[in-house]
């Protein structure tokens, strides 16, 4: 279920080309992009984010707890 989730916000963050880097920060995922413009918060949300914040190419999603599994995760389907 968590690699489901983890394809779904991988997704929603406009593909593994579109990620340049993503590291967990507690309860969020600090993502790098390439092109923010392709971000689609409506599915970050639909995929169980809490919320997002973003700050230019900086992308944070916040998941809560699951953070550092759901890293592992989209670093694995990179």
């Amino acid at each position: 279920m968590a690699e489901d989730k983890a394809a779904a916000i991988l997704a929603a963050l406009g593909g593994g080309n579109n990620v340049v880097d993503i590291e967990p920060c507690i309860t969020r995922l600090r993502c790098e992009v390439e092109d923010d413009s392709r971000v689609d918060e409506a599915a970050l949300k639909s995929a169980g984010a809490h919320g997002v914040m973003r700050q230019g190419s900086v992308v944070q999603v916040v998941v809560g707890p699951e953070a550092d599994t759901l890293a592992g995760d989209i670093e694995d389907l990179l």
